[in-house]
């Protein structure tokens, strides 16, 4: 992704984070009917709290994302950030989790994403066609 573009998404969910924070999910609380949480993880590198908006499926006892970015090239950082950090805040609507994060195995991901992301939301196979690679995916357990 060029600069330029990188600076865009980043001030873009910077924007779309504050927003769906102070309004509790009432503005950007979904994406094509998909819900979406805000979700907040050290930076692997500066340690500072980072925001992003995600898309999100409910799963068992918790949730699970998919690291889409929309169909870039590029894995998003905040999936470098999780697996480094293997813990996060995350927002939905007017409730705050913190929750463990892990980073899905090839057989387990394949799995949740024909299964779970693809069947509840087809729309998202496209990102991985057009992104040329495979798209991780990521457990949230909130703590008890």
């Amino acid at each position: 992704m060029n600069p330029v573009a990188k600076k865009a998404m980043a001030t873009g969910n910077k924007v779309a984070s504050w927003m769906y924070l102070r309004s509790d999910g009432r503005m950007g609380g979904s994406a094509r009917g998909v819900p979406v949480l805000v979700l907040t993880v050290p930076g692997r590198k500066t340690g500072k709290p980072r925001s992003v908006p995600v898309a999100f499926f409910k799963h068992n006892n918790g949730y699970l994302i998919a690291a889409t970015a929309g169909g870039s090239k590029t894995n998003p950082q905040w999936i470098r950030n999780l697996g480094a950090a293997r813990k996060a805040e995350i927002h939905i609507g007017e409730r705050r989790y913190d929750v463990d994060a892990r980073i899905t195995d090839s057989a387990e991901r394949d799995e949740l994403w024909l299964n779970v992301v693809v069947k509840q939301a087809p729309s998202f196979a496209k990102y991985e066609e057009k992104s040329g690679r495979v798209i991780p995916i990521a457990l949230l357990t909130p703590h008890s």
